[in-house]
């Protein structure tokens, strides 16, 4: 137990440095830019799937919590909402640069994140115009009335780094730290056998590890997907789905339940299709 946990320290260790690093840009280009990129997809009008889908791919925290109070307050629609919540990646940016991946992998993904989340931000506009409109009006009405801005936390640069480097370094230590136990134990092969070779069942149960509201959701995934044990279509279904305090956020300004619910049904769904669907294409990253 002691040499698991010991190479559990040194392998997140070697991460801390590049970790420091993203945040530490990822946060001044949001600090530049944030309340630029919210204003742009508050007037998005008809284009706010596209618009929001581009932008929700970008290393923001906290955009994809942006998007759900102008959805609170019915400033954008749900098919927005939508583009924004499966083009954010939450945490799995940092983890893929920290392992140094490959820029041509890291791009590939977001590429086909931006892609997807158009296409399927702009379907579900339709489906609701077309289907749905008395039930968007009146969902759009109840927002219009309930809805409230939510408050910036004011911490310093500094401050958000270390707080955002430490809460990725510990979830990727718990996370490697299981992970090399289960490999101590030989449980790795069923795990492999369990996820990525069941390709339906490994879709599924990575969309609801997806919709965890917390970044060790799309730490996890990202860590499974580099260490091998599940495939391109389950990582995907996953990261569809994980948008971090976007959910949190939704169920805390839309009084709504049961518009929150068909929220996160609609974003599984669609994350879980996607998955299979490049699962089934043989899509590699």
């Amino acid at each position: 137990m002691l040499d698991i946990l010991k190479d559990s320290c040194l392998d997140s260790i070697k991460l801390l440095p590049f970790l420091i690093v993203t945040y530490l840009v990822m946060e001044m280009l949001e600090r530049a830019a944030g309340e630029k990129t919210e204003r742009l997809v508050a007037k998005a009008g008809s284009a706010g799937p596209l618009i929001g889908a581009v932008l929700g791919a970008f290393p923001q925290c906290g955009f994809s919590a942006a998007a759900a109070n102008f959805y609170s307050g019915g400033i954008i629609g749900i098919g927005t909402l939508i583009a924004v919540f499966m083009s954010t990646s939450d945490e799995m940016l940092p983890v893929f640069i920290a392992e140094r991946a490959e820029a041509g992998t890291i791009g590939a993904i977001l590429g086909v994140k931006i892609v997807t989340a158009v296409v399927s931000g702009y379907l579900v506009a339709f489906l609701f115009r077309r289907f749905f409109s008395k039930r968007q009006q009146d969902f759009d009405q109840y927002r219009k009335e309930h809805g409230h801005d939510c408050s910036e936390d004011g911490h310093s640069l500094v401050a958000e780094v270390a707080l955002r480097t430490g809460k990725t370094f510990a979830f990727i230590f718990l996370i490697t730290l299981a992970l090399n136990a289960l490999m101590a134990g030989g449980g790795e092969a069923a795990l492999v056998s369990l996820l990525a070779k069941r390709r339906v069942l490994g879709e599924l149960l990575a969309g609801l590890v997806g919709l965890i509201p917390n970044c060790g959701a799309s730490i996890a995934i990202s860590k499974l997907y580099l260490e091998g044990v599940i495939g391109a279509g389950a990582m995907m279904s996953g990261l569809f789905v994980s948008a971090g305090t976007g959910l949190l956020v939704l169920f805390e300004e839309n009084r709504n339940l049961k518009e929150n619910l068909t929220v996160i049904l609609i974003l599984y769904v669609l994350g879980v299709a996607w998955g299979l669907l490049i699962s089934a294409a043989g899509i590699r990253f």
